[in-house]
């Protein structure tokens, strides 16, 4: 994220609905890697940290690679859904990475899991009516994107719930074929 912070690099990163029309499709993923300044860089990479700690029983190194991985590519991909013309941040990640991790709480019997799941979902509500924090849009010195926050957000849970049913499915497979 350091490196994309650079102007000139920004330019070939971020998201960019034109840029990504005419066939620079990277930018579905580094969109998420560019942010529009260094408060708003610092800031994200100090949700990613605290995140990443708050929930780290849930995951390997390999599956958080993936995990990032996928969620940027959703968000990358949700925003399309907007009428969003230029994206940069990390934001959308952080939340489904956050709702992801919320559900994970709620399998694993965390005291506290549901409460975060439903922070989440009372804060994306939130912006979706009522739009982003006036603080952290003048500290990143632009419009807050709630669209990116609501399709990690979403792409978080279903990524969860994904996993789970897919787990609950191998495990009856399994008793079956020990029977």
């Amino acid at each position: 994220m350091f490196i994309a912070q650079w102007p000139s690099i920004q330019d070939w990163l971020a998201w960019d609905r034109n840029a990504i029309q005419d066939g620079e499709v990277w930018r579905i993923l580094t969109g998420n890697l560019t942010h529009t300044n260094w408060p708003h860089m610092i800031m994200n990479s100090l949700a990613l940290a605290i995140i990443s700690f708050i929930f780290r029983t849930h995951f390997s190194v390999r599956l958080y690679s993936y995990l990032l991985l996928v969620l940027a590519i959703s968000v990358g991909l949700g925003i399309f859904a907007s009428e969003i013309q230029w994206y940069a941040g990390l934001s959308g990640v952080l939340h489904g990475l956050f709702g992801w991790g919320a559900v994970k709480d709620i399998q694993a019997k965390h005291k506290g899991g549901w409460l975060l799941l439903a922070g989440l979902i009372a804060k994306v509500s939130w912006e979706q009516v009522f739009g982003g924090s006036a603080s952290s849009e003048l500290l990143i010195g632009a419009r807050v994107a709630t669209e990116a926050h609501l399709s990690g957000a979403v792409s978080g849970l279903l990524f969860a719930g994904l996993a789970i049913f897919l787990n609950n499915n191998n495990e009856k497979k399994q008793r079956l074929s020990k029977k």
